[in-house]
């Protein structure tokens, strides 16, 4: 019997993946599932995130399930751009209006904040403190300014936030996981391709010289957990180069890819989906971000042409 109290279902990962889904996910998860593998259309994928847009052109209502409450978000609105990313969808009215909620909640240097104030009194993980006066943060930025770059928006915050992301890139020293997934996120889309292959080149002797993508999943001793991560919460080369055409993707070895895709496939539970290896602090949160990392896993082993069904 499968966590979920099913029986585990037969058949190729997509399979079991798809019967994980519609028992646990959520209404935009199995819309999104049905999109990329099962030829469902965007529509229906944005009318679900439609529900957790806000007024002031962001987003909240825990779409990132770790930040509860109605209130707009960077990490929610950041997460909205990776969906509509992933269906051709960000571009136009849509990312305009984004684009205006970015820019009020921005730093004077044009940086996003991981959280901003209005989110106290809401239930927040642990790991995100909210503070009355916070930093603009590469974790937050990177990823949203590598987005607007692949779908070619064009916005006066973007030029602000580009020039804070290059240089909090170029000025790495000692970093973790999250912070050098960030990195990656903004470079594989900066549009100054020589400079952002520089960087990253750079980041991938940083990534080696601290140990901080596990490269041999049968040896993770070797590879130390970042201070304030969870128990096991390692790092593989897949989680940096989600694609072949990543710049992390020259990081790794053939060999080491490999080992790091096939821990990947074998990581899918009984249940058919995939586990997340951060801290969770409340059964909810754990069991909504779950289809999330089941549909990622899947796209990432598609993506190296890994049979999933």
């Amino acid at each position: 019997m499968s966590a979920t109290g099913a029986p585990p279902p037969p058949g190729s990962p997509l399979l079991r993946a798809e019967h994980f889904v519609r028992l646990t996910a959520r209404v935009l998860e199995q819309h999104l599932f049905a999109h990329h593998f099962r030829n469902g259309g965007a529509d229906p994928v944005e009318r679900a995130l439609d529900a957790y847009r806000n007024e002031d052109g962001g987003y909240g209502h825990a779409l990132e399930p770790d930040l509860r409450g109605p209130v707009s978000q960077p990490l929610h609105t950041a997460h909205a751009l990776r969906v509509l990313d992933s269906i051709g969808r960000c571009d136009g009215r849509r990312a305009e209006r984004v684009c205006g909620y970015l820019t009020s909640v921005s730093t004077a240097d044009g940086a996003l904040p991981a959280i901003t104030p209005n989110q106290r009194g809401h239930p927040t993980a642990p790991f995100i403190p909210v503070v009355d006066d916070p930093p603009g943060d590469l974790l937050a930025t990177g990823p949203v300014v590598g987005l607007l770059h692949r779908s070619e928006v064009w916005h006066a915050w973007l030029f602000r936030a580009t020039e804070f992301c290059w240089h909090a890139v170029e000025s790495l020293e000692h970093s973790h996981p999250y912070e050098i997934e960030a990195a990656v996120a903004f470079l594989d889309f900066a549009p100054d391709r020589p400079r952002a292959e520089a960087a990253a080149h750079r980041l991938g002797r940083l990534v080696r010289a601290q140990r901080l993508a596990a490269l041999d999943p049968d040896g993770l001793e070797a590879f130390p957990v970042a201070p304030g991560y969870a128990p096991g919460e390692h790092h593989f080369p897949h989680h940096f180069a989600r694609t072949p055409g990543s710049l992390a993707r020259g990081w790794f070895t053939d060999a080491e890819m490999t080992r790091s895709l096939d821990h990947l496939a074998q990581s899918q539970q009984e249940d058919g989906g995939w586990p997340i290896d951060w801290p969770q602090w409340a059964p909810g949160t754990a069991l909504e971000a779950r289809p999330m990392v089941t549909i990622e896993a899947l796209r990432t082993l598609r993506a190296y042409g890994r049979p999933i069904g």
